[in-house]
């Protein structure tokens, strides 16, 4: 079988649900996914007559905010968000959201298949900067430049490779 070598400028797929994620509300394609990070700031805490260290105990944990770069989506459900979470004064509507990694697609006869090879999965998403492309008549631009998300809760998940769902374990 020939090697595919297929380029595909949107490999993340970022889905946003309502808050008890029973209906899809937003969805888009990007190019650049960056700002995967948390950080524990452990509490120090001392203990009288023990002079050789601290005793270091789990803290806060916090996230950097989710940056989409490079992004298309069919209708202009992420700006509506963001419009209606900042300008119209709502308080934040808060979403949970889901950012799909895909692999190169395979190829089995003449379907063309992605791989989603991990899902990030965020809790408490609310937009805080949305920057749309610059407006050129000879540029072809994307839909959306950039889009800030900030969230309460980052969890990794694999997907169960197909052909491998129903097997028990060797």
């Amino acid at each position: 079988m020939a090697e595919i070598s297929e380029f595909i400028a949107f490999r993340f797929k970022v889905n946003l649900y309502n808050s008890d994620q029973s209906s899809l509300l937003c969805s888009g394609f990007f190019s650049e996914v960056t700002g995967f990070e948390a950080t524990m700031e452990p509490k120090v805490i001392g203990e009288g007559g023990y002079n050789w260290g601290e005793h270091h105990r789990s803290g806060p944990t916090k996230f950097v905010p989710i940056v989409l770069k490079r992004g298309v989506t069919d209708v202009n459900d992420l700006w509506a968000w963001f419009d209606a979470t900042t300008n119209q004064a709502n308080y934040g509507y808060r979403m949970s959201g889901e950012i799909i990694v895909y692999a190169n697609p395979s190829v089995d006869g003449d379907v063309v298949t992605d791989n989603a090879v991990m899902v990030w999965k965020l809790s408490g998403v609310l937009p805080t900067k949305f920057k749309g492309p610059d407006l050129s008549a000879t540029a072809s631009q994307v839909a959306i430049e950039e889009l800030h998300l900030v969230h309460q809760g980052l969890e990794l998940q694999r997907p169960v490779p197909a052909g491998t769902q129903g097997r028990g374990a060797a």
